[in-house]
C-alpha cells in the first residue's frame, strides 16, 4: 500500500512554512466529527494560512492573500482579489518552493507591519 500523497504534501508545505517563518505556530482548528484531526493553521503574529486535504487536492488559503504579491502565479485564478486567496495542489503537481516560500514570507511581512 502506497503513502498518500496528500500526507506528504502536507508534510512538503508544512516543512516550506517552518524554513520560511521560524517561529510559526501550528495548530489544529476546526475539528469535528467528518474531520477529527481538524484543519491545520499557521500563525505568526496573526494568521498566515490553513491547509486543507481534500479528495483530489491539498488547499493552503492565505488569510490575507489578496494583499499579498503573486509573481509566479500559485495562486487559483477566482476572477477578483478577495481578502482570502488559497493554491490549490493536486497529485501530479509541483510546488514551486522558492514562490512558496516567499508567499510566506510576504504574509508575516504583511502580518508584523
Amino acid at each position: 500500500m502506497s503513502t498518500d500523497w496528500r500526507v506528504a504534501r502536507v508534510d512538503e508545505i508544512r516543512s516550506l512554512i517552518n524554513q520560511a517563518a521560524p517561529g510559526v505556530v501550528e495548530e489544529a482548528k476546526w475539528k469535528k466529527a467528518s474531520n477529527p484531526d481538524g484543519v491545520p493553521t499557521f500563525s505568526l503574529d496573526g494568521l498566515i494560512c490553513t491547509v486543507e486535504t481534500y479528495k483530489a487536492k491539498v488547499k493552503v488559503t492565505f488569510a490575507k492573500g489578496g494583499a499579498l504579491p503573486d509573481p509566479q502565479g500559485l495562486f487559483i485564478d477566482t476572477g477578483g482579489k478577495g481578502v482570502r486567496r488559497a493554491i490549490d495542489t493536486e497529485e501530479n503537481d509541483r510546488l514551486d518552493a522558492d514562490a512558496f516560500t516567499s508567499l510566506i514570507q510576504a504574509a508575516v511581512a504583511l502580518n508584523q507591519g
